[in-house]
């Protein structure tokens, strides 16, 4: 029966990076079953499929950072690009933590977990941040904005990754059998902060847009999210025995995690129009004639006629009928002064 503030229930069901940190025993929590290990040159490669699909997640995010960036005049792309620098930094640690690249026995595998789970915290928070971009609170892009950002996630990162070291070396009241704190934050706040971030979202696009599309983006989005929750804390061990210890909960978690990211990038995509006059792009500028001058407009004495005349100094006005055509406007003619220092000078008329 799962309890508040106990992970002990949790990890039996689910392999986290944290659970071997936690409890009574020195082992930690285990889980009931997990999914098959590979051994490559006598080492232990632990969740396989899983660590397929943190590469994929790694490419994937670059894509998604290079196209916000290139969104030069969209609304919130400086705030919104910092969300995906902190998930692909917490890809990687995910990919050290479950793969067994640093042994659970290594003395540096809690500050590792301490800094997945503050990263995890600190993009919740950063979503969360970019939801009140849209009330333009302040003027996004700008240094208040950038540093709001910037220092509270900062902010937000140290305060979990000390609860987490806090926990798992038992300082002060802090303790691994009933790790209150973290659990707390992990899953009580995290899950609080992508919530209201879901719910300003749904007020600006119904007060401020015209379609209500991008609502479906960001729909998908929480359903990812909630179904890759429960796969991995409800349904994970029993997924795992159904498959052979294959896979388990932990890799449909990563995928679910994975899309629902996907389609926040596709809904922040979808609500930021970029403004073209000013965006930046590498083709060349293309001129296109969508209308003839009409002859009776006002303007038409001025336009292309005057292209087969010739006047002054080669331009004429004869055929445009404006106050100079037709009426013998005459080229007007310099007299020429013999040269006095051994070159030829031409004379002009004042203008």
């Amino acid at each position: 029966m799962y309890r508040f503030g106990y992970y002990d229930e949790i990890c039996a069901t689910v392999q986290m990076a944290a659970c071997p940190l936690l409890g009574d025993s020195q082992v930690g929590y285990e889980p009931t079953c997990y999914a098959r290990n590979i051994e490559v040159r006598n080492a232990l490669i632990f969740q396989m499929a899983t660590l397929i699909i943190d590469i994929i997640a790694l490419f994937m995010t670059i894509i998604m950072i290079v196209h916000v960036r290139s969104k030069y005049t969209a609304v919130g792309r400086k705030e919104m690009v910092l969300v995906f620098y902190i998930y692909f930094l917490m890809i990687i640690l995910d990919f050290i933590t479950i793969s067994g690249i640093i042994p659970i026995s290594s003395v540096v595998y809690p500050y590792f977990v301490a800094g997945y789970l503050g990263l995890t915290t600190a993009m919740c928070w950063c979503l969360m941040l970019n939801g009140i971009v849209g009330f333009q609170w302040t003027e996004d892009g700008t240094a208040a904005s950038l540093w709001t950002f910037r220092l509270t996630s900062l902010l937000i990162f140290g305060l979990m990754y000390f609860v987490s070291i806090a926990t798992f070396k038992e300082v002060g009241a802090f303790s691994k059998a009933h790790p209150l704190g973290l659990f707390i934050m992990y899953f009580i706040f995290n899950p609080l902060f992508l919530l209201i971030y879901v719910v300003l979202q749904v007020i600006v696009v119904v007060n401020t847009l015209d379609e209500y599309w991008p609502l479906g983006n960001i729909s998908f989005a929480l359903v990812f999210f909630v179904i890759g929750q429960v796969i991995q804390i409800f349904l994970s061990d029993k997924i795992c025995e159904g498959i052979k210890h294959y896979v388990d909960g932990v890799f449909f978690g990563t995928i679910c995690t994975l899309l629902s990211v996907m389609m926040v990038y596709k809904y922040w995509d979808s609500i930021t129009k970029e403004d073209l006059e000013f965006s930046v792009d590498g083709k060349g500028n293309t001129w296109e004639v969508k209308e003839l001058l009409n002859e009776d407009d006002e303007f038409a004495p001025y336009a292309g006629q005057a292209a087969n005349t010739v006047g002054y100094q080669g331009v004429s006005f004869a055929n445009t009928g404006s106050q100079y055509g037709g009426q013998g406007f005459q080229q007007p003619h310099y007299q020429q002064q013999q040269p006095q220092h051994g070159y030829q000078q031409q004379a002009y008329a004042p203008y």
